[in-house]
């Protein structure tokens, strides 16, 4: 169901304006299971899907992860991205779309906020968080609505703010 939210988000992002945006789907990317011989903190990738997340990664400003709930917890897809990584990630804000059951995905959000933090990533209390999801998409597409829109709002504001302040410390 992950496009769905990513395409919604996606276009509020657009008519939003702070950012130059790109869509990545880890599906697409295709990382494997860990398997760089070295520690991410070095740098030394050998692996090209390595050197090519690491570009992608290190060219971002800010971050949106739109993030299931799996097991109470973020997707091992979304951990394993974040372990081929290490300075790449640093001193960029992340917010969140997030879905899943009454929860609305918020304690994979919980989970992922920690992994964020040791990796010197700035999680935002501004997320969309949309319970029982399958309520609100229609022909696979998600419905939104305006308290989503000005959930999405509020975190593009925030993003565009914590981006700008943190830019200093990404030099």
């Amino acid at each position: 169901m992950g496009p769905a939210f990513a395409q919604w988000f996606l276009e509020r992002a657009k008519s939003h304006g702070a950012f130059e945006t790109r869509l990545v789907d880890l599906k697409e990317v295709n990382l494997p299971l860990f398997d760089e011989p070295r520690h991410p903190r070095l740098r030394q990738y050998e692996h090209a899907h390595t050197q090519a997340w690491s570009a992608l990664v290190s060219s971002a400003d800010a971050f949106v992860f739109v993030m299931p709930e799996y097991n109470d917890s973020a997707p091992p897809s979304f951990t394993n991205a974040l372990t081929f990584l290490s300075q790449e990630w640093a001193y960029k804000p992340a917010g969140f779309v997030s879905y899943g059951g009454a929860s609305g995905g918020l304690r994979a959000v919980e989970s992922a906020e920690g992994q964020l933090c040791a990796l010197k990533v700035m999680p935002l209390p501004e997320s969309v968080s949309v319970p029982m999801f399958s309520q609100h998409l229609q022909d696979g597409h998600f419905k939104g609505g305006e308290s989503f829109d000005k959930s999405a709002t509020g975190m593009l504001n925030e993003l565009a703010r914590w981006s700008g302040a943190l830019a200093p410390l990404r030099g």
